[in-house]
């Protein structure tokens, strides 16, 4: 059975909508990032390789699946308080710019780092292997993954949501997201409610780490160095001031990415991201503020 349109089939359909799923998880991260610090973080690929790495090294020597799983949150939940201890904590009264080029800095030191401790040839992670498997859906094999990977981003960001609308540390997100020297000037923790942005946000890379090792068990030093250019170009797409904007964004790059990567040729396929990224400076141009956002929408509500 195929779709009318360009001749999709429901196969390369539903891996759009997994695809959209991952890349919407990886939106909730740097959105909530960029909502409570103002920081653009080029490094959130980089702690998904690691994550990615944490299973593939789990794989090598036959460990059970649940260890590597742990083993990837503890790793990428580690480096996550490494990052913001070391590099983004002294850099947060400087300027945006000087807070961007270090994120810069901090993904390349970590891509030089896994080059030379894992080598170009990367590590395969087969372990979650069964997840990429199809299952027969009213006909249509639909692999497991993309059921899970849209159901987990959907839960996501319902639960940081409820988070964000119904919690004492959420409010004190938002506070801080609104204006954070104000905040602290109300009593607002500015330590717990930057701690808690980066705990979440690990967390989501350790998801996202996990969904992309099924997709491609091949792990290799710029792991996830494309999927984060993209999820960039979908927050801001979306709508980078919100974040339910933002992980619409996500979804929508990863979706089109998706349905554009099974619809092109095989020889024609290295001209997916000149179509993406066109097809984003088209939307920004009739909507600078993004694609989800209301018009007239403050700038100042960031999550």
């Amino acid at each position: 059975m195929t779709v009318a349109v360009l001749g999709i089939d429901w196969q390369t359909l539903a891996d759009a909508i997994g695809l959209g799923g991952i890349y919407a998880l990886m939106a909730v991260g740097i959105g909530l990032v960029f909502g409570v610090l103002r920081l653009v973080n080029f490094a959130y690929g980089q702690l998904v390789m690691a994550g990615a790495y944490a299973l593939a090294f789990a794989s090598e020597h036959g460990w059970p699946v649940g260890v590597g799983i742990v083993l990837c949150f503890a790793v990428v939940l580690a480096l996550s308080l490494v990052m913001d201890r070391i590099v983004f904590r002294p850099l947060r009264s400087y300027s945006p710019a000087v807070m961007l080029v270090a994120t810069f800095a901090v993904a390349f030191l970590l891509q030089s780092v896994a080059l030379l401790w894992f080598g170009p040839l990367g590590k395969i992670s087969a372990s979650l292997a069964t997840l990429n498997q199809p299952v027969m859906i009213s006909g249509v094999d639909i692999r497991k993954i993309s059921i899970v990977a849209t159901a987990l981003a959907a839960a996501s960001l319902l639960a940081l949501v409820l988070l964000l609308g119904r919690t004492r540390v959420g409010l004190h997100m938002r506070a801080a997201a609104m204006d954070f020297r104000t905040a602290e000037l109300l009593g607002v923790r500015a330590g717990r409610v930057i701690g808690a942005a980066v705990l979440v946000s690990g967390v989501l890379a350790a998801i996202v780490a996990v969904m992309l090792t099924v997709q491609t068990p091949l792990v290799t030093p710029d792991f996830a160095l494309r999927d984060t250019i993209l999820v960039l170009a979908g927050v801001v797409l979306g709508g980078m001031n919100r974040l339910v904007p933002a992980t619409l964004g996500g979804f929508a790059i990863g979706f089109a990415s998706g349905l554009l990567g099974g619809a092109l040729p095989t020889n024609q396929s290295q001209y997916l991201p000149s179509f993406l990224f066109a097809a984003v400076i088209f939307v920004l141009l009739i909507r600078p503020g993004g694609l989800f956002t209301r018009e007239g929408q403050r700038a100042v509500e960031r999550v």
